[in-house]
């Protein structure tokens, strides 16, 4: 095995088995640690934990902890306590909020400070990396509001990070690939309990961790040269797409766009009758095509990946409008 991949079967094993085992503790045993109870903006129907994140967190570490043990080296883009202290910081906020309310100016603030510092981290000048941070932070919070549906969360992290492995492994960097396989590993020990019917759900630690790790990768493999920012929006197209349409109508219409709501595309799906799985079956077709499709047009010439995304654009594009069309006709 050649040295740089010294000791990964164990590190990705032990992201599964300790998000795989604590997540199922807190499901089972631990049920009314923090409960998600329902309302009338949420689509269960009992109360659920809403500490997955801790599963997931358990696993990443298991299995970063390991890595640095066994190869006394860092593990990209993590090249010293500054980022694991600010992305500490970050999920500290939202478990905070998890168990109670942070107010949102505040977790904005933290977002967007752990957002600047990790692009500093990159490479980023000053004013680069105050550019840097309102995307990444709208990735958190999309993150955040797209985990309203059982396995979505989990399903999006395992094939979005799992195609960014891919890329650095088929890009011949493959120290780059170890991080967002240790994500889809420990993503994997959640969505064992995640998957629908959900007995645990990911939480705003959970969800806002995921959130900026995939942002930051974003940043980091556009700056290597691995994968152009433009595909990484197409890789996570599925949680782009919809989150961010319905963030702009929710604002044309005057609604309080901060608040809770039901009205992603596929939040207005479940309520249809669709349902939680055959839901999240259909995003998970649609989370495979995007991912192929960056597997295939990534070392291509530019105007054949925009017209990827342009294409995937359309048949998003064409989809809400189906959905539209049809609450449309229901109504009529």
């Amino acid at each position: 095995m050649p040295p740089v991949l010294a000791g990964w079967p164990a590190a990705l094993a032990l992201a599964l088995l300790p998000s795989l085992a604590v997540t199922g503790w807190l499901a089972t045993r631990g049920r009314g640690f923090v409960l998600d109870l329902p309302g009338h903006r949420s689509l269960h129907a009992r109360p659920t934990p809403r500490t997955g994140g801790i599963g997931l967190l358990a696993g990443l570490l298991a299995g970063a902890g390991w890595h640095a043990l066994v190869s006394a080296s860092s593990l990209p883009p993590l090249a010293g306590p500054g980022e694991l202290l600010a992305l500490g910081l970050l999920v500290t906020v939202s478990f905070l909020d998890d168990l109670g309310h942070v107010p949102i100016p505040v977790r904005l603030l933290v977002q967007a400070a752990v957002a600047w510092v990790l692009a500093l981290y990159s490479g980023l000048s000053f004013l680069a990396a105050l550019l840097a941070m309102p995307a990444m932070v709208w990735m958190v919070n999309l993150y955040n509001f797209m985990d309203g549906m059982d396995g979505f969360a989990g399903g999006m992290a395992v094939f979005g990070f799992g195609t960014l492995a891919g890329v650095a492994w088929l890009a011949g960097q493959p120290q780059w690939a170890l991080l967002p396989a240790l994500v889809v590993a420990a993503a994997l020990g959640f969505l064992a309990w995640n998957f629908p019917p959900a007995r645990i759900f990911l939480g705003d630690a959970g969800a806002t961790l995921l959130g900026m790790l995939a942002a930051w990768l974003l940043l980091e493999y556009h700056l290597h040269g691995l994968l152009p920012l433009w595909l990484g929006v197409l890789l996570f197209a599925p949680f782009v797409f919809d989150a961010t349409v319905t963030l702009l109508r929710r604002i044309l219409r005057g609604e309080r766009f901060w608040e809770a709501h039901r009205t992603h595309y596929y939040q207005r799906l479940v309520q249809r009758g669709w349902g939680h799985r055959r839901t999240v079956l259909v995003e998970y077709l649609l989370m495979a095509g995007c991912s192929l499709t960056v597997l295939l047009v990534f070392r291509r010439p530019a105007p054949v990946q925009w017209a990827a995304v342009l294409a995937w654009g359309l048949v998003a594009a064409l989809l809400m409008g189906w959905v539209d069309a049809e609450e449309r006709r229901t109504k009529g």
